[in-house]
């Protein structure tokens, strides 16, 4: 999806692949031979990707991907279940160990888009619906089967269902079970953007370079405002908004945007 020249470094036994080039980071899920299923190992891996692209302030922007054309992330990986998710308290282990990875995903300030294709089911769309911006190609298709497993989905990732579709949809997707296509994912708001899967890596690449070019600051504290705002009203954290706006008003990027717009050429931000 990258240019050839942008080197790619593994993670997790090579089940996670992170590349970088020109403000955009690449995290690849990768076992397609189980369509992208997330391992314990891999959560602990996107973890790891997730502190190094942080760290990296020439990243602006990060995609996630599935290896192939089958599969973004299929779910969770089955095959761990019965040693790992057999019971509630097995289930809190899981849900311990795994939970670093989610938690740095969670916290992780940068704009991620996760580039959709074909199946994008289970964990996988919690992986999704906690991206910022969602890409699918016409070819993809979405569920949560957590009913056909008499498995609880996540509090959390339904709260993010909700907030994305509506609580009809929410419960619609979640008490049937049933696969929709990308053109109905669209059609409710699980998606920003549905495209043909010839274009899908350009429809991507465009946006995250579109927003690698703007204001790095700018763009945090959109992604922390946005954030807040979602919350319930007597759980925003005020302070954090003001704080990021101060940030913006205060910066180097602030005087520059309004210097190369009175000299109309493009600004060089620098995220100070």
């Amino acid at each position: 999806m990258l240019p050839d020249h942008a080197e790619t470094i593994a993670f997790a036994g090579g089940k996670m692949l992170a590349a970088k080039d020109d403000g955009v980071g690449l995290i690849t899920f990768n076992q397609p031979e189980k369509r992208n299923a997330m391992s314990m190992e891999m959560w602990n891996g996107f973890g790891e990707i997730l502190d190094e692209f942080t760290e990296d302030s020439s990243v602006s922007v990060v995609i996630l991907t599935g290896a192939g054309n089958k599969s973004f992330v299929s779910g969770a990986d089955i095959s761990q279940f019965e040693k790992n998710r057999n019971s509630a308290d097995a289930q809190v282990e899981y849900d311990r160990v795994t939970g670093v990875g989610r938690q740095k995903f969670h916290d992780f300030r940068k704009p991620i888009i996760a580039r959709i294709r074909g199946f994008c089911i289970g964990g996988g769309l919690a992986i999704a619906m906690g991206a910022d911006l969602r890409i699918a190609s016409a070819d993809s298709e979405f569920a949560i089967p957590a009913a056909r497993l008499s498995i609880a989905y996540a509090a959390e990732s339904i709260k993010q269902l909700i907030d994305l579709v509506g609580p009809a949809h929410a419960r619609m997707i979640l008490y049937t079970a049933k696969r929709i296509d990308a053109a109905e994912a669209q059609r409710i708001g699980l998606i920003n953007r549905m495209t043909a899967e010839e274009s899908l890596n350009d429809v991507v690449l465009d946006i995250a370079r579109t927003i690698a070019d703007n204001a790095p600051l700018s763009v945090a504290a959109s992604k922390v405002i946005i954030n807040e705002m979602i919350k319930d009203e007597s759980q925003r954290d005020m302070a954090a908004v003001q704080r990021v706006t101060d940030i913006c008003f205060n910066s180097a990027d602030y005087k520059e945007g309004r210097t190369a717009f009175m000299e109309k050429r493009p600004p060089r931000f620098t995220g100070r």
